[in-house]
């Protein structure tokens, strides 16, 4: 499991918000919203409180398959489009840059409608959330 450190923000229903300061795996990437600090929901059955710093854990198969679809998946998603629009266009005996660079463009706007989706139903499932495993000072 990969753990990490925090600091609980707020408490609701079982579950905390907790504010994670990026750490070097983080520093070139760019994908989270935040600069400096990222807001990790995680499950707090042991009843961590706002104002207190705590070890949190989560599953390394869930941090691959979320960094598989956040990265792999729009690539993967435009060399199909390109792929299909070179086709389509030996097909029509069209331009063949124009159909290809179209289809990848196609593919990959509908691979991020899939990250959202996939975004969305990774929010519901409590399995897939991290859990608050040790309070570290109070």
């Amino acid at each position: 499991m990969k753990q990490e450190e925090g600091l609980v923000v707020k408490v609701q229903d079982g579950l905390a918000s907790i504010k994670v300061g990026r750490h070097a795996e983080c520093s070139g990437c760019g994908a989270c919203p935040s600069s400096r600090q990222v807001m990790v929901e995680a499950i707090n059955r042991i009843g961590a409180q706002p104002g207190q710093r705590v070890r949190f854990a989560m599953q390394e198969a869930h941090v691959l398959t979320g960094a598989f679809v956040v990265f792999v998946l729009p690539l993967l998603s435009a060399a199909v489009g390109a792929v299909l629009g070179w086709q389509l266009a030996i097909g029509i005996g069209e331009d063949y840059p124009f159909w290809a660079e179209a289809g990848a463009g196609f593919f990959f706007v509908l691979s991020l409608f899939t990250i959202r989706l996939f975004d969305r139903q990774v929010a519901k499932q409590q399995r897939m959330k991290p859990v608050i495993v040790e309070i570290l000072d109070d």
